[in-house]
């Protein structure tokens, strides 16, 4: 019996279920970086972050290519394109701006950092 591959819409909203995986997402939104890099805040192994890279890739959320020692990742913001034109089916979702949505991922990137990094007491 062969087995169905998996539904491409499928894997793009199951990817985007984990936070640690929107998490990444939104640090890849700034630049591409090492994997090395993406492992840094998180507080697990570097083979757990490594199987959130896989699934994001799996659903081409984002590419990864190794260069010399180093694998670097890629954030690939099309592949939310089916993902919108599926919710936008059911008239309850306006139509997303990849630009504005990119935009929108900026300020909650800010956001987390300034969460991140409170501001000096003064004494």
């Amino acid at each position: 019996m062969t087995e169905t591959p998996p539904n491409p819409l499928d894997l793009v909203f199951a990817a985007l279920a984990d936070p640690t995986r929107r998490a990444i997402l939104r640090m890849l939104l700034e630049d591409d970086m090492a994997v090395t890099d993406v492992a840094e805040p998180f507080q697990m192994s570097l083979a757990a972050i490594s199987k959130h890279l896989s699934v994001l890739t799996e659903a081409g959320l984002i590419s990864q290519e190794k260069t010399g020692r180093v694998k670097w990742c890629k954030l690939e913001p099309l592949a939310l394109g089916p993902a919108s034109v599926w919710m936008q089916g059911f008239g309850q979702f306006d139509p997303v701006d990849l630009d504005s949505f990119e935009r929108f991922l900026a300020v909650e990137l800010a956001e987390l950092a300034d969460e991140a990094d409170p501001p000096p007491a003064h004494s």
